[in-house]
This record gives structure tokens, C-alpha cells and sequence, in this order.
């Protein structure tokens, strides 16, 4: 009896070690936090804060790591199959993690069930722009100019299936006018672009945009959100031009992949919840445009609100790219 009794505890200890030792030593080494798109743009931007102030809170480094291509799909499949250790995770966007599961279907790598929800980061709206030699000042002359002149405009975005990819497809859908979508593989080339004039209309996420429109390299026609962004106040929202439909707010958070222990994925949500929170923190991202993530009620952010969060984005952004009829370009 007390052997058969010593051997059963001995088991179960044996089962609880690996969640023990993940939760009591982790982290005890670098941790690589993969970001699916190029450098310069707002995902890069969003996870060098994060690796920042996370470095300092786990107390090990955490390195960010650029895997570009196929819209964040190259980047995330490399999450989606790297050891479930808590020493891989991913900087996941409202692209890579929810819109291209409907906009590539069977040609996605990985599925949403190979992601693990760890904590979102920050939202921000998007800014529909143009390049200043383009004669309109306001989206409604954008509209105007583009039906005076159809086929002739060219719109960028960061890469196909991102929400900039499908606000400039809803801006269109919705407004009845021609644009060729041209996606780049990264902001930092498509915002290039559109300074030097080669393409006439672009959309991005604010903050890897907000500097060039404040030194007027870039002229802004209006925010995606609700309301107007603090960090751009005189810029109008979509809806004040008259285009209320077409609303997108972009996101950033950390996923990591599936199996990873249970104890990890808590330690880092509890981090990231605790970091989002910080004053410094939430001013750098407010300064970009950033609002804090809202998924608790005290405007945190849990793995389970954020898993449940991530389901219904998956759900909306499939209806609008069935109703807008988007493709992969």
C-alpha cells in the first residue's frame, strides 16, 4: 500500500516537473521574438518596444528577429513550427494571425490552432495618405479625383492580406472607384515609394507613418478609427469624409506556439499585461498612436481574452474579404 502509494506520488511528480521547471526556470536564455515582416515598419517598431521592456522585466534578453514574405505568412510559419519552449515567439498582427487565414486559405502553411494567444500589445488606427504632388487635399477629393481619372491611381500597402491591404479594397468597394493595389514587402519600401511620388496613394499603419506626415513628406486624408487619434488631431476620420464603413484598426501581440506550457504562456501574459500598463510604455505607444489593448476591464490583457479576441477577428475579417472579393495580387 505505501509502496503502491510512494510510486503514484513519484509519478505525478514526474508529470509536474517539466510545468515546474518551465514555470520556477524560465526564462534562463535569449529569447527570440520574430517579427513577420520587414524592418522600419510599425509590427518592427511595435516589438523592438516590446523586447525592450519585456528584456527588463523577464530579466534575459529577448532579440527581435525579421522574417519577411507572403504577408507575414513566412514569419509566422517559422513560430508556428519552432520548439514549444516559451524561447520562440511571435510578434502577431491582425494580418498574419487572422485576415490571411480567409485571403490564402489552402495555401496557408500553418493554422490557427498552431498559435498559442499570449498577451495584445496595442491597436492603432490606420492613415489613408498621398504623395503632396497629388492635387487633393481631403479624401473626398481623393474619391472625386480618382473617378475623374480611373485606373490611373496606384494604392501600397505593406503586403497582401494586411489590414492596409484591405482598408485601401474597402475604401474602393465602398467609394466605387479604380485603384491598382501595388503590396511591397514591408512599410519601409512602400512608404519610400510614395514620397518619391512612384505611386500616388498608400495606407499604413500609424505609427511607422506618423513621422513623415508630421515633416510633410506625406499628406494625410484621414484615420481609419472611430475617432479621431490624438497623436494626428487634425486629421479627420473616415467617417467625418463620409466613408463611415470603411474602418480597420490594426493590432499587435504576442503569440507563441501550440503545446507551449502552460506556466510559460502565464508568465509572459502576466508580463505583458503588467508592461502595456507602464507608464513609459504606454506613452511611447500613445506618442506612435498606440492605444492600450482594452481586453480586461482595467484595459489589459489576458492569453484567454486575447485568445478569444483573436477568434473573433478571424470571424469579421473573413466576411469582409468574402464581401470584397480580395485576392492575393
Amino acid at each position: 500500500m505505501i509502496t503502491r502509494r510512494t510510486a503514484l506520488i513519484a509519478g505525478a511528480s514526474l508529470l509536474a516537473a517539466p510545468a515546474v521547471r518551465a514555470q520556477g526556470g524560465y526564462p534562463n536564455r535569449t529569447i527570440r521574438l520574430v517579427v513577420p515582416f520587414t524592418p522600419a515598419g510599425t509590427t518592427d517598431i511595435v516589438a523592438r518596444i516590446t523586447a525592450e521592456r519585456l528584456s527588463a522585466r523577464l530579466g534575459q534578453q529577448m532579440v527581435v528577429e525579421n522574417r519577411a514574405g507572403a504577408g507575414g505568412n513566412v514569419g509566422t510559419d517559422v513560430v508556428a513550427k519552432a520548439e514549444p519552449d516559451g524561447y520562440t515567439l511571435l510578434m502577431c498582427t491582425i494580418s498574419s494571425s487572422a485576415i490571411n487565414y480567409s485571403l490564402y486559405g489552402p495555401k496557408m502553411p500553418y493554422k490557427p490552432e498552431d498559435l498559442a494567444a499570449v498577451g495584445l500589445v496595442t491597436q492603432v488606427p490606420n492613415v489613408i495618405f498621398v504623395t503632396p504632388s497629388l492635387p487633393v487635399r481631403t479624401l473626398k477629393e481623393l474619391v472625386a479625383y480618382a473617378k475623374a481619372h480611373p485606373g490611373e491611381l496606384n494604392n501600397g500597402s505593406s503586403g497582401s492580406g494586411t489590414s492596409l491591404h484591405m482598408t485601401g479594397e474597402l475604401l474602393k468597394t465602398v467609394a466605387g472607384i479604380q485603384m491598382t493595389h501595388v503590396p511591397y514587402r514591408g512599410a519601409g519600401p512602400m512608404l519610400a515609394e510614395v514620397i518619391a511620388g512612384r505611386i500616388q496613394v498608400g495606407v499604413d499603419n500609424m505609427p511607422s507613418c506618423i513621422g513623415h506626415i508630421r515633416d510633410g513628406r506625406l499628406r494625410a486624408l484621414a484615420v481609419t478609427s472611430a475617432k479621431r487619434s490624438p497623436a494626428l488631431p487634425d486629421v479627420p476620420t473616415t467617417a467625418e469624409e463620409g466613408y463611415p464603413d470603411v474602418q480597420a484598426t490594426a493590432w499587435f501581440g504576442v503569440q507563441a506556439p501550440a503545446r507551449t506550457p502552460k506556466p510559460i504562456i502565464d508568465r509572459l501574459g502576466a508580463e505583458i499585461d503588467a508592461m502595456v500598463k507602464e507608464p513609459a510604455t504606454k506613452a511611447r505607444l500613445a506618442e506612435l498612436g498606440g492605444e492600450m489593448p482594452g481586453l480586461t476591464p482595467d484595459g489589459g490583457t489576458t492569453p484567454a481574452a486575447f485568445e478569444a479576441f483573436v477568434k473573433h477577428e478571424i470571424a469579421k475579417w473573413s466576411e469582409v474579404v468574402r464581401k470584397s472579393g480580395a485576392t492575393i495580387d
